[in-house]
């Protein structure tokens, strides 16, 4: 089957470079890794890898992320690693005059 029809689209640039990097790493060329693409939403009936709308769960720490909520900051890998490794602590509630009383 001969070569005849041209696909044409927009990337960024910094994308393109990267991929083909790496596509050259494989031994590919962007018009076999496309056709492969191709030939896989052919046989799959769709994208060869799943796509769906993240739930509550994921959207709710995607904007945590955003805005830096519980996101851990480090220096180093080995930093990273020391900081996630550590114990948690626990905040300990205070515990008022008034309500020790009462018990």
């Amino acid at each position: 089957m001969s070569k005849t029809a041209m696909i044409r689209a927009r990337i960024e640039p910094e994308l393109k470079d990267r991929a083909e990097a790496t596509l050259e790493q494989l031994g590919l060329s962007a018009t076999t890794a496309i056709t492969l693409f191709y030939l896989q939403i052919i046989q799959r009936h769709g994208l060869p890898f799943e796509v769906r709308m993240p739930n509550s769960s994921t959207r709710r720490a995607i904007q945590d992320a955003r805005v830096g909520r519980g996101v851990t900051a480090a220096e180093s890998m080995e930093d990273l690693f020391a900081k996630l490794d550590a114990p948690v602590r626990k905040k300990r509630r205070r515990v008022t005059r008034l309500a020790r009383t009462k018990r």
